[in-house]
């Protein structure tokens, strides 16, 4: 486990990815990574979540927490309203670059199958793989019949693989259709690619969040450990990937922590609030 460099230098807003970096596997945010980001409230430091997870998918982890504020969601499409349940601005996909991407993935990418996130739930085709309970899609068809796919709420693009490795996909599909959206991945269990509207990342969405405070780049600290963290990573003052990050992660940070079940977060967190004479 990779000893976290000493935090040296203002802070002004902190931003963090979810799954993989303050949340493990175990779907259970640690004692002491809740201690330490909701102490941050009181030091006066913004805290924002920066996730690909869809609006749905926040209200619990913000419940664990105990946090309020806006988060950046859908890789940086959505902002979402942690208190009030509400999506507070959407940046969508158009049906022509979101039909003309599936058409150009279905070709190079045999047995893909598709869905997307749109600002009222899941639409999906038959066999698009998940686990998640409960689960109540808007729409079960092929995405090329969806009517979801057409009335410009898609906030997310999603395309699947039975069998696959997430960087093989990646490295295909972001020659192929970069100039229609904006393609990752977030390192899920199932060969996954996730494509946001063009020219949107975490670090669009962020930057909107942190001009919103009136916080420049330079005043950012971010942490993150999956390749759509890069573009975040890179944009904010100072970056920490977690030690279970992903190669390309670690690479561009410029600063490592330990990893998310060594609670990598709340030890620089916890730097942050010390310099400014607080305990978690």
């Amino acid at each position: 486990v990779p000893v976290p460099r000493t935090y040296a230098g203002p802070v002004t807003l902190v931003a963090t990815d979810i799954d993989g970096t303050i949340l493990p596997r175990t779907g259970i945010v640690s004692e002491r990574t809740k201690r330490a980001l909701g102490s941050l409230s009181d030091a006066g430091v913004p805290l924002v979540l920066v996730t690909a997870r869809p609006p749905r998918w926040l209200d619990a982890v913000a419940a664990q927490l105990s946090i309020r504020g806006t988060a950046v969601c859908a890789n940086g499409a959505v902002q979402y309203d942690l208190g009030t349940c509400r999506i507070t601005d959407a940046i969508t996909i158009p049906a022509e670059p979101l039909l003309e991407a599936v058409a150009l993935l279905r070709g190079a990418l045999p047995g893909v199958v598709f869905a997307v996130e749109t600002t009222s739930g899941i639409a999906m085709e038959e066999d698009f793989p998940t686990s998640e309970r409960g689960l109540d899609p808007r729409e079960v068809a092929r995405i090329e019949a969806m009517e979801s796919a057409r009335d410009n709420s898609v906030i997310k693009l999603l395309a699947a693989l039975e069998v696959g490795d997430h960087d093989e996909m990646l490295g295909i599909a972001e020659p192929l259709v970069g100039h229609l959206v904006e393609a990752s991945h977030s390192s899920a269990e199932v060969p996954l690619l996730e494509f946001a509207p063009s020219g949107v990342t975490k670090a669009s969405g962020l930057a909107r969040m942190a001009a919103h405070f009136g916080v420049d780049p330079a005043d950012v600290i971010a942490f993150g450990d999956a390749p759509n963290d890069l573009p975040m990573l890179a944009w904010a003052g100072t970056s920490y990937a977690v030690a279970n990050a992903h190669p390309d992660v670690l690479a561009i940070a410029t600063h490592s922590t330990a990893s998310v079940d060594d609670d990598g977060v709340a030890l620089v967190v916890e730097e942050i609030l010390a310099a400014r004479g607080l305990t978690p």
